[in-house]
């Protein structure tokens, strides 16, 4: 039985506390296991966008084959090496103005396929 919505069983006096998401034992969650990541190309895609961000330059970067959790340590690392802030959002590294080329050659380090996307 699966939980839909708000509704479902958080708590059994056979099990203890249940998972929300699954209607599992915490202890047994089949949700709680990191998502598999969506397969891809295997070419990490760079690119600049200013389309939605009243004209500012953003440089995206997607494709990285790493997961959630150290792609965030990863783009750190990015933004730390070009010197300006960013995030990332659903697995794509967005980091604030134009460093496309600095990018490239900072992925093609670690011994990734890199193309420059769009124009």
């Amino acid at each position: 039985m699966k939980a839909r919505g708000f509704g479902g069983l958080v708590y059994s006096t056979e099990h203890g506390r249940m998972c929300p998401g699954c209607s599992q034992p915490i202890e047994r969650c089949r949700c709680a296991a990191e998502p598999a990541q969506p397969p891809g190309d295997g070419v990490v895609r760079v690119r600049r966008e200013t389309k939605g961000r009243n004209g500012k330059g953003v440089t995206t970067v997607a494709g990285v084959p790493l997961p959630a959790a150290e792609l965030a340590t990863y783009a750190k690392r990015l933004r730390q090496r070009c010197g300006s802030g960013g995030t990332v959002k659903d697995g794509v590294i967005e980091i604030q103005g134009d460093h496309v080329d600095v990018l490239m050659a900072e992925l093609a380090k670690t011994g990734w396929t890199v193309k420059r996307a769009g124009g």
